[in-house]
């Protein structure tokens, strides 16, 4: 008996023991030390504590059950851990929590977390939160996933997780939040999705899903309180019922293809706080598009309304000024908005951002946006406001960015704007602002960005500008400045760009040797003296010098980067000599004295002679001329009395003597460019002081009259942000009595995008200092495409364009695109296929040979598919840098089948190489972003005009390529 009761006494002893030791975690403990052995070697040390001679449940990140001691919840967050997640990890068959959020973990979610069965041994049949946020997952999301009908949290966000979400996830029917977002899914919402009604927190943004939501969206999901869409290629309507949806706080579907309106039944989510709809094509550009604003002042929550970058039309409601106090983001650049803002627009006083760029409000700014104390950003460019700058700007100390760019704005820099002391940005420029620039603009210590060109500031630049020690940028050109140049410049050691043509500075150059960081520097067309400083030999960063038409002097550098003349310009400076060949200036030769000579009384009096002759001549000369004018101007009246009233409704036009003297009397020093009938100056007009571009047209050429009044017929009524501003026009006759009709545009600094893609096509004087970037060409793409959606689709009365090409597109100075040249623009009646097939005209070949559409050598009529085709071809140009004219393309090799014999796989190889190398990161993938563009040329470039995309596509599938790009582009930077 006491052999037995010695026994279990022993035993007991044993059991404890064995369950102190980890007996029963034995399981738990291989399992993690398996987990343990596939983490990245360099990063094992931070699980040190994860040993045999440890107790598990005190290893760092493990926490255990109280009574049974088995592993409940591991939690290795922020560790930075690498490698790949151990299939071992679903042995842990009690944990109920598992976070891996902000690692380095690759390869694939294994299987073995679900287990095949979700009774199966071996699987997380506990599991509730499920964390892999933020790590380098791949491959497609396992089924198994499913059997984790526990489940209550899953974030899989910012990986690359590939494929859809399978249906098996439908049974997770305890899931309260879900994310998947910045990952690679694709294909159409899941239809697992509708089916977890206990969602409360719902996010798939970035990614590539598509297709539309179902109408019935909002009763699938009742419980939803944070939905984020954003960032996907989604299409069609948002449905309304996510009105129906109370619990609804915050709501994302930006940067999608959205369409349709925007329902006022958002006023009805009385706990909405966000609402991101911006870079969508939602609204009609058209009276009504801004109804649900009013309805949303019934939101008295709401934080964040973004809706830029769409096609809303209309005027701006007051009622925008009754939203909710609490709002800090309000957004809506980048539309077709109408009307002014409304005074009382300070009753925001909570607003910290506050964009409304890009849209056609007029009126002036309200002084009530003083009272908006917390404002950062203020977005006003791009519009036509009008008045003053107002002085309670400077109530707005916590002004980051201040962009009241491209306007109309008069009067002076308010001195109060010194106040804002942590402004970072400050545009100005394009505007009327008149007096000298404000001392206390030199209070603001922080600015990195300073930007006043073309205005009518006089004075001269403050002497301790120097005082902006991390001013990175200073653009002050085309001004009326004066005065000599401050050598404190020399102290803005952060400068990057400095522009100050176009002006009356004087003076010698200072020194500013000490702005090693400095990539351009223009201060053409001044009058400045001097010497060529040598210093700028020894910019290391220097990429653009242009000191052209001043009055410097003395020998030209031959070293450094002066030996690149793509890099400097110093023509216009005739006492300038030497330098290397191609600056094309004379050599440097010391001359002898000239000696007087016997024979200089009697030269003299030989030129006397010969002046007066001349002098005689000229005289009789202006007789003749005049006379024939007479005659001929006789003749002109009834040409003249005939003048269309079309020019009517222009803007007063302007005489021939004043374009005459505007331009130098046409000088070819102010010529930019010519074309099919005619040519454009740069001028500036005296009574606006403005610059302008002067297009005229050549009336000896046949069709220069048609061309003359298409244009005007075209831009008279036509309103877009991406369409060239036609400001007057001139109907008259000459000093000879000719016909002269002229077309006056706004001046764009940048040029045409032609220049941008053959610049070894273009003068050193005109040539652009770099490339276009792979960005930059999309943008300029966006902008050309939404320029046809609108004359094609949105128009009045809809129009092609006729004649796109790359040297009618012009850049302004933010290198937003702007077509131009609607010389052959015909106002189109019909659009229906059997119309297009069947009609002809007699008219020939219309636009230019290699953008010009097939049919149309046939005698096809103008249309939109021409349009498209024209479009296709300008977009694979801008991408391969290749004309269509190009010397490699004949017989059956054209620009498209070039292209299309190297997609998919190639089209690295058939890429401007000047993309190639703009400064994209490691890993970033330009070859998908390429290929996508591409492909969209060559469907617009389809030989049958019905099988070519239409614009509205176009526009959709090149924001999608963008969309990927800054997708991309926050992936390599990680």
């Amino acid at each position: 008996m006491i052999n037995i009761s010695l026994f279990l006494l022993l035993s007991c002893s044993a059991l404890v023991l064995l369950e102190a030791y980890g007996f029963r975690d034995e399981t738990d403990r291989q399992a993690l030390l398996e987990f343990k052995s596939q983490v990245s070697e360099g990063k094992r040390a931070v699980l040190s504590s994860w040993n045999n001679s440890y107790p598990l449940c005190k290893w760092k990140g493990v926490t255990c059950g109280r009574k049974h001691k088995r592993v409940t919840s591991l939690s290795l967050e922020g560790l930075q851990l690498g490698g790949v997640i151990s299939p071992s990890i679903g042995n842990l068959s009690f944990l109920s929590y598992l976070n891996l959020t902000d690692n380095s973990f690759g390869g694939i979610i294994p299987h073995e977390i679900g287990g095949v069965v979700p009774s199966e041994l071996g699987s997380l049949t506990k599991l509730v939160a499920l964390f892999l946020y933020r790590n380098n997952l791949k491959g497609k999301l396992p089924a198994s996933l499913g059997n984790l009908t526990a489940l209550n949290s899953l974030d899989l966000g910012d990986n690359n997780i590939q494929g859809g979400f399978p249906d098996s996830m439908a049974r997770l029917t305890q899931i309260v939040g879900l994310s998947l977002a910045m990952n690679e899914f694709s294909g159409v919402i899941p239809p697992a999705i509708y089916n977890l009604s206990t969602l409360e927190y719902l996010s798939i943004a970035d990614n590539h899903f598509s297709g539309s939501l179902r109408p019935d969206f909002g009763n699938l999901l009742p419980k939803i309180r944070e939905l984020n869409m954003g960032r996907n290629g989604l299409t069609g309507a948002i449905p309304t019922t996510l009105a129906n949806i109370s619990t609804l706080e915050k709501f994302g579907i930006d940067v999608n293809n959205m369409t349709g309106s925007i329902s006022p039944n958002f006023g009805n989510l009385q706990n909405l706080q966000f609402l991101l709809l911006g870079q969508n094509s939602l609204g009609s550009y058209s009276t009504g598009d801004l109804a649900f604003i009013g309805a949303l002042t019934n939101c008295t929550r709401l934080e964040i309304l973004e809706v830029a970058s769409n096609k809303l039309g209309g005027d701006l409601p007051t009622s925008i000024a009754n939203l909710s106090t609490n709002l800090n983001d309000l957004s809506l650049g980048k539309n077709l908005i109408t009307g002014s803002i409304p005074h009382n627009i300070g009753n925001l006083i909570n607003l910290q951002e506050f964009a409304i760029g890009g849209n056609m409000l007029t009126g002036p700014i309200p002084t009530s946006i003083g009272k908006i104390l917390g404002l950062r950003l203020l977005y006003l460019h791009t519009n036509r406001f009008s008045g003053e700058i107002p002085s309670s700007i400077g109530n707005l100390t916590w002004l980051e960015n201040l962009d009241v760019a491209n306007n109309s704005l008069e009067g002076t820099i308010p001195q109060s704007i010194g106040n804002c002391s942590s402004m970072l940005h400050l545009k100005i420029a394009s505007n009327k602002l008149n007096g000298t620039i404000p001392r206390e603009v030199l209070e603001i210590r922080s600015l990195i960005h300073l930007s006043m060109s073309n205005n009518y500031l006089i004075g001269s630049v403050p002497k301790d500008i120097g005082r902006l020690e991390n001013l990175v940028g200073l653009y002050a050109a085309h001004n009326k400045l004066s005065g000599e140049l401050p050598q404190s410049l020399g102290k803005c050691l952060s400068m990057v760009q400095l522009h100050l043509q176009e002006n009356s500075f004087d003076g010698t150059i200072p020194d500013i040797r000490r702005l090693v960081d400095v990539r351009a520097v223009d201060l053409s067309r001044n009058r400045l003296s001097g010497t060529i400083p040598e210093y700028f030999v020894n910019f290391s960063k220097l990429k653009y010098l242009n000191l052209s038409i001043n009055n410097l002097e003395g020998r030209v550098p031959a070293q450094g980067k002066f030996k690149n003349a793509t890099i400097v310009s110093v023509f216009g400076n005739q006492h300038l000599c030497g330098g290397i060949k191609e600056l094309k200036l004379k050599p440097c030769i010391v001359q002898e004295p000239p000696m007087e000579t016997k024979h200089s009384s009697r030269l003299k009096k030989v030129v006397i002679g010969v002046s007066v002759g001349i002098t005689l001549l000229l005289v009789l000369f202006t007789c003749l001329v005049s006379l024939r004018w007479f005659i001929k101007r006789k003749k002109q009246q009834h040409t003249d009395s005939t003048t269309p009233s079309s020019l009517e409704i222009l803007h007063e036009k302007i005489s021939y003597g004043d374009l005459r003297n505007a331009t130098d009397g046409f000088s070819s020093s102010n010529m930019i460019g010519s074309g099919s009938f005619g040519t454009v100056f740069k001028a500036l007009l005296p009574t606006e002081n403005k610059v302008v571009a002067v297009k005229v047209l050549n009336m000896q050429r046949r069709g220069a009259m048609k061309s003359f009044m298409a244009e005007c017929e075209s831009l008279k009524d036509i309103r877009h942000r991406n369409l060239v501003k036609l400001l007057t026009a001139c109907s008259s006759i000459d000093f000879q009595g000719n016909q002269f009709r002229a077309l006056i545009y706004e001046f764009m600094p940048n040029g045409s995008l032609d220049m941008w893609l053959h610049p070894e096509e273009v003068e050193d004087i005109r040539r652009p200092s770099r490339t276009l970037t792979l960005l930059e060409r999309l943008n300029i793409a966006i902008d050309v495409a939404s320029v046809l959606d609108y004359l094609h689709v949105h128009c009045h009365e809809p129009r092609a364009h006729c004649d796109l090409k790359p040297s009618n597109v012009l850049l302004d100075d933010d290198l937003t695109a702007h077509v131009s040249d609607f010389g052959l623009a015909r106002i189109l009646l019909k659009f229906d296929k059997e119309y297009f097939l069947n009609q002809l005209s007699s008219a020939g070949v219309r636009g230019t040979i290699g953008y010009a559409a097939p049919e149309y050598g046939t005698g096809g009529q103008p249309s939109i598919h021409g349009d498209v085709y024209s479009f296709g071809v300008l977009l694979l140009e801008m991408f391969t840098g290749k004309r269509p004219t190009n010397e490699l393309f004949g017989g059956n090799v054209t620009l498209c089948s070039y292209i299309k014999s190297a997609l998919p796989e190639q089209a690295l190889d058939v890429a401007d190489e000047s993309i190639l190398h703009s400064g994209l990161r490691v890993g970033f993938p330009i070859a998908e972003c390429l290929r996508l563009v591409f492909e969209v040329g060559l469907r617009c470039c389809e030989e049958s005009p019905t099988n070519r995309l239409a614009t509205s596509e176009v526009l959709k599938e090149l924001v999608s390529v963008k969309e990927r790009f800054f997708r991309a582009r926050r992936t390599t930077r990680r």
